[in-house]
């Protein structure tokens, strides 16, 4: 039996250029973090000779090419089992909530199944495999910021050239910067939830069409991913906090689909104590994540009045691991 565990991600600055539409002309650059919230994913030899597959259905095939669930489906196409296995997934997060748990089952599940081979690829090879099923097989309009981050865990800064290539900055802050901005995150569920693909098809099409509007917008948060690194580098996070401000009223002005009336006015109550925030991942709904360095008590009564259920973390620096392998 085979069992893997995957963090899913809060992005810190600069998401979003790491569509392949933005970096394949422009580069990317942008922060990440794993934090200690996880999907886990089993594969295990069972008698019977077929597939047993269980997730929030349950299917049972003879074959990859009759699996119904997409991300499984090309991954047993990838890495060629055989049968007599089962897998199963869990997940401590919520689906379609803007953490990237989408990319962290793809890398855990892919994680696992290697395992099962008795292989252990690199941090770089399960990205770039859990890559290509989301977006090169399955077409879906996603960035490289999910798999990346999942696999390798930590807070990390990434480079992405024009063709695809990938650098990881890892950003070695030392306990005091990490308890601050563990203390001083906040996050708040807002109860919406959206595939992340369908906000940034938006995106995607009016980058392939140079739409200027959007064009100085991704530039920007660009900019602001860099200006962030180097503000968390320094030990600055009153200046990381201000930058989540900026950085969400650019996004939010990029697209009608980006935000609405509700997200918009929990943002602004939330705002009255907090530096800055924003909505993680492609935005929509998912999870609202604010900057506080006082008044936290007045923040989070303030989003438990709107209904808004806190969500505590702290970060991750495993990534995606085996934990059982017998």
């Amino acid at each position: 039996m085979i069992i893997s565990r995957t963090p899913v991600r809060l992005p810190l600055g600069g998401g979003g250029t790491d569509l392949p539409s933005y970096y394949t002309k422009y580069e990317s650059f942008f922060v990440s973090a794993a934090i200690n919230k996880y999907i886990y994913v089993t594969a295990n030899r069972m008698f019977e000779d077929d597939f047993l597959i269980k997730y929030s259905k349950t299917e049972r095939v003879d074959k990859p090419d009759d699996v119904e669930h997409p991300i499984i489906k090309e991954a047993l196409k990838m890495i060629k089992i055989g049968k007599n296995t089962e897998i199963t997934s869990m997940a401590e997060v919520p689906s379609k909530s803007g953490m990237g748990s989408s990319g962290s089952f793809t890398v855990g599940l892919l994680n696992a199944l290697h395992a099962f081979k008795n292989e252990n690829p690199s941090k770089y090879k399960l990205a770039e495999e859990a890559f290509k099923i989301e977006v090169e097989l399955m077409k879906e309009h996603l960035g490289k910021q999910d798999h990346y981050i999942a696999s390798f865990g930590g807070i990390n800064a990434f480079k992405i050239n024009k063709n695809g290539r990938v650098t990881v900055i890892p950003l070695k802050l030392h306990n005091g910067i990490l308890n601050e901005l563990e203390n001083n995150i906040l996050l708040f569920h807002t109860g919406i939830r959206r595939k992340a693909s369908d906000i940034l098809l938006v995106q995607d099409q009016a980058i392939k069409t140079d739409d200027s509007k959007v064009l100085e917008s991704m530039h920007r948060i660009k900019e602001i991913g860099l200006e962030s690194f180097k503000a968390l580098k320094k030990g600055d996070t009153h200046r990381f906090g201000e930058l989540l401000h900026e950085h969400w009223l650019i996004k939010k002005n990029m697209t009608d689909k980006m935000s609405n009336e509700f997200i918009n006015r929990w943002y602004d109550v939330g705002k009255k104590w907090a530096l800055g925030g924003k909505l993680i991942g492609a935005g929509g709904g998912g999870f609202l994540m604010f900057y506080c360095e006082q008044n936290k008590d007045k923040l989070r009564r303030d989003m438990a009045r709107e209904g808004l259920k806190e969500f505590f973390f702290k970060f991750d620096f495993t990534g995606s691991k085996i934990l059982v392998n017998v």
